[in-house]
């Protein structure tokens, strides 16, 4: 199994609009990267938003500072909103992290938690599934070929056009990010596509059919690989299941109870907290041991090829965000990889082997 970590960028408590507050979260961003690399975890993604309380709007840009400091890491968006983009200018950014970084780029695509972008890039709500639909078309057909020919509703339509510059990989890696929706484990499973389950309340063993849709999908489809699946979650490991309970619950409390007024959703109180962090719940909060026993058990009910934590940056101190990141690559991933046979020395690389078992011409 593939082990990580993945962000947005998020800003404290109260954001700032002020540039020194934006400019210290992504240098720190850009640490916690090179630390995810030195202590041997398997892919970091970073997230896209358009809001005053993430930093990060651009995920290729920041993704290709931290090639340039990382050697080993693959590097992905998480995700990457194509349904307000251009696909052709998202692959060809990502085409060039995949230079920079000699092959390790990843694009994480989805149709996004937020709808800010939407109407920022001139794009109508209404449109919301057949924009997604036909963008990743566009995105697939640019990743196929090097000339494309294509025709759309919400895009000018392109005629015999070479998209450059082309990646290290062949094909690059596309996974599919989704929320819970049938139809879209159906549809990435049809295209033989990995898909990434965000997991963030409830319990997780709801999640299991819509896994096996997406295999079962892809089997139909003929494809001759079943896709690799990720679970992506929150979370938090400290030295002590209390330490890590005290220290994340502020931040994600924070977090989640702003986007709960928003929305209209009931907010997050201390012992909905802990009930998550159980084994039976959404949230990866505790120790080291706690958090390998929660991946193991997850693994028994979704064989997942790959686990992403999101560790909330917002409110936390620096050096505990980097101390989690180290507890995860120096003492949780070994542990993970050890009870399912893979060794101490990293997984087999479910992104890359993922995108290079896909075939070219998915459509």
């Amino acid at each position: 199994m593939e082990i990580g970590v993945y962000t947005f960028g998020e800003l404290g408590p109260d954001p700032a609009i002020a540039g020194p507050e934006h400019r210290r979260r992504l240098t720190d961003l850009l640490e916690e990267i090179v630390l995810a690399d030195q202590v041997g975890l398997d892919v970091f993604g970073v997230g896209e938003h358009h809001r005053p309380d993430f930093v990060v709007s651009a995920p290729a840009v920041v993704l290709a500072a931290a090639a340039a400091r990382t050697t080993a890491i693959r590097l992905t968006s998480a995700v990457s909103v194509i349904s307000s983009d251009d696909p052709v200018r998202v692959f060809q950014e990502f085409a060039t992290l995949d230079l920079i970084s000699g092959g390790r780029a990843e694009i994480m695509v989805g149709r996004g938690s937020f709808i800010e972008s939407f109407p920022l890039f001139g794009f109508d709500l209404r449109d919301y599934d057949p924009l997604f639909e036909e963008k990743l078309d566009l995105l697939l057909r640019v990743r196929a070929s090097e000339r494309v020919s294509w025709d759309g509703r919400f895009r000018a339509p392109i005629d015999d056009r070479g998209v450059y510059p082309r990646p290290v990989q062949d094909p690059l890696p596309i996974w599919v990010a989704v929320g819970g929706t049938p139809r879209s484990a159906v549809r990435a499973g049809t295209l033989g596509l990995p898909m990434a389950v965000a997991i963030i309340g409830g319990l997780p063993e709801r999640f299991a059919p819509l896994i096996e849709l997406h295999r079962d999908a892809a089997t139909a489809a003929g494809h001759a690989a079943v896709p690799p699946v990720s679970i992506n979650s929150h979370g938090f490991v400290a030295e002590t299941s209390q330490q890590a309970a005290d220290d994340a619950f502020p931040p994600l409390a924070t977090v989640m109870n702003r986007i709960a007024r928003e929305r209209g959703f009931a907010p997050m109180d201390r012992a909905g907290f802990e009930a998550s962090r159980g084994l039976h719940g959404a949230d990866f909060v505790g120790s080291p041991q706690e958090v390998v026993e929660k991946i193991l058990f997850q693994h028994s009910i979704f064989g997942h090829d790959r686990f992403l934590l999101q560790i909330f940056g917002a409110g936390l101190p620096h050096a505990k965000v980097m101390r989690s990141i180290e507890l995860l690559g120096t003492e949780v991933a070994p542990a993970v990889r050890r009870a399912l046979g893979a060794g101490d020395d990293g997984a087999a690389g479910a992104g890359g082997s993922a995108g290079r078992s896909e075939e070219a011409d998915e459509r």
